[in-house]
């Protein structure tokens, strides 16, 4: 694909093989490829087997069909739970750390044995949690609420998996001392790589959180401990649980970006307006955690309203400043690509059939409309009553974590695939089919739980009957309804998944390579994919009037619903 070369990165005496991507322009130091590659392998296995999970979790709550019995469907979510929210996506996210460190700012990636050391780290912790969960004993869910109690093994996989992470983000963190050392690249950072930085800096902190709160558990586990306060866990588990979702949002925010200049050679509309956007998300994003303690008696109504209106609000503001940019940039990259008619047409004329795009501008849509306008409805302490622990709460976070985060994923991996593995992707047509049956059933499945979720249906019990209550309780018929096509789209989605990871599987395998003069790629890059990805700069100022629009719609959208919620609410309170 490439030539490769042997040379001395300047100013650093250190022999370091790399090559040139003639297709970008990039230069790949060599340990940075293989590790971004095993990390994205890795990333794609968890996700096909945690998807696996998610499916038969989707056909026992789907009443015509009930799969599981209890005791399987509460294993099975456990694994679901910790495969998909954490392997899957931390895994994906370390590659995405040293390819905005390494290769965007053209340097070599330090202490790869290290890097090396938290990969094995994460393996086998991850490893380890799937053995304790299938063992039988570990079925705890993803919260793992104490006094429920699993393995020492789960919490001890759990710690391996934080420390291999940690060792990772320490890693990326010393890339970009030796690239600024070594002078590999000029002026500030590029926006990829500080939305990068973005994610590593909130990654301490939640990984801190989680050992704060999970090394005394895996101790309790062990009898060490006599017990845990379950306030004190859920308070600092949230740190965890909830705060490496936001890291998911910096990386794939980063990832709308770089997509958006690699494919259509688009810059920021500002890079200072960006940057802040992304400092929000360091200061404020994580105090989001709250919400899952809105309805917890023990913590003072002043921590609740503080966290969950003024400091939240601030971390709401950076999502949707990125809500106008990210879209802002790709109009202005359209209408500079000559698509200039009307208010629309660098929409309609945009590649819907490269699915690195499709995919890439969906999981912004559906991230905006369907994740972040509930995850302020659930922020609110007097709306978050009508929803708390209700199939509600996991709506919006498969309208966050999968429709966003792991489709956004999804479409940088057609990017990634060509340029790391150097094959093209194979099956083309059903590659552009793909992003669209993933993130069609990914929203159903999300706005059909919230509305199961807005009709009262419990967020835990395995059984929508509920026939083993002691009191008959039945729910409204339109929840089975919502929970039978829950069931119909889980199962698009999950066709959607599979067919993602035989597509990537097979072109690593299989795939066209891409090392001849002429080779071409199936779905190509921009010529000015270098420039607009891994320098700092901006878009003239332009008139936008599609963005406008968009982000019109967007707010009507969102006070509409807001409002909504809030009727929902006078009529249980029964207002006079």
């Amino acid at each position: 694909m490439t030539a490769v070369n042997e040379g001395t990165y300047a100013g650093s005496g250190v022999q370091a093989e790399y090559r040139t991507c003639r297709f970008t322009g990039l230069k790949i130091e060599r340990n940075a490829e293989i590790l971004i590659r095993v990390n994205a392998v890795a990333a794609v296995v968890f996700l096909a087997w945690g998807g696996l999970l998610g499916l038969l979790v989707a056909l026992t709550r789907w009443p015509a069909i009930q799969l599981l019995d209890a005791e399987l469907f509460y294993l099975v979510l456990t694994g679901h739970g910790a495969n998909v929210l954490v392997f899957w996506i931390i895994f994906f996210e370390v590659a995405v750390l040293y390819f905005a460190a390494a290769v965007l700012l053209n340097t070599r990636l330090a202490a790869p044995k290290f890097a090396w050391l938290g990969f094995a780290l994460m393996i086998v912790g991850a490893l380890m949690a799937n053995y304790a969960v299938l063992r039988g004993d570990s079925s705890v869910m993803f919260t793992s609420y104490p006094p429920m109690m699993a393995s020492h093994w789960f919490y001890l996989s759990l710690i391996l998996f934080a420390v291999g992470a940690l060792v990772a983000v320490c890693c990326f963190f010393a890339t970009l001392v030796v690239a600024k050392e070594e002078g590999t690249y000029e002026g500030s950072v590029p926006l990829v790589t500080f939305g990068a930085i973005t994610a590593a800096i909130i990654a301490v902190f939640t990984i801190a959180s989680g050992a704060i709160i999970l090394i005394p558990t895996w101790l309790w586990s062990l009898g060490l401990i006599s017990e845990i306060d379950s306030l004190m866990y859920k308070l600092v588990w949230w740190g965890f649980g909830h705060s490496s979702q936001q890291i998911n949002v910096s990386a794939h925010v980063a990832i709308w970006y770089a997509i958006a200049a690699m494919v259509l050679g688009a810059k920021p509309l500002s890079e200072k307006v960006s940057r802040m956007a992304f400092f929000m998300y360091i200061l404020f994003l994580q105090l989001a955690s709250a919400h899952h303690l809105l309805a917890e008696p023990g913590l003072s109504e002043t921590w609740k309203i503080v966290n969950t209106s003024y400091m939240m609000y601030l971390a709401v503001l950076g999502s949707m400043i990125h809500g106008l940019t990210v879209p802002g940039a790709i109009e202005a990259a359209q209408r500079r690509n000559g698509y200039t008619r009307g208010a629309f047409e660098w929409l309609t004329k945009a590649p819907w059939g490269n699915p690195a795009f499709s995919g890439m501008f969906m999981s912004l849509v559906m991230f905006g409309f369907i994740g972040g306008i509930t995850g302020v409805i659930l922020g609110t302490e007097q709306l978050n009553i009508l929803m708390h622990n209700t199939l509600y709460v996991p709506g919006h976070f498969h309208g966050t974590v999968v429709a966003g985060t792991t489709l956004a994923f999804m479409a940088a991996t057609y990017i990634l695939v060509p340029l790391f593995f150097g094959r093209d992707i194979v099956w083309p047509t059903l590659a552009k089919w793909q992003p669209y049956l993933f993130g069609i059933g990914a929203g159903g499945i999300s706005l059909f739980m919230m509305g199961a979720g807005t009709l009262g249906v419990s967020r835990r019990h395995w059984d929508l009957a509920l026939t083993d209550a002691v009191h008959a309780f039945e729910y409204p018929p339109a929840a089975y309804l919502m929970m039978a096509l829950n069931g119909i789209f889980g199962v698009l989605a999950s066709i959607g998944g599979a067919l993602f990871v035989i597509i990537v599987v097979a072109s690593i395998l299989f795939g066209r390579k891409l090392d001849g003069p002429d080779a071409k790629l199936t779905f190509p890059l921009h010529d000015r994919s270098r420039e607009s990805v891994a320098t700092y700069g901006s878009h003239a100022t332009l008139k936008l009037p599609g963005t406008i629009i968009l982000v019109a719609i967007f707010f009507t959208a969102f006070v509409l619903y807001y409002f909504v919620n809030w009727m929902y609410l006078s009529e249980l309170w029964l207002l006079r």
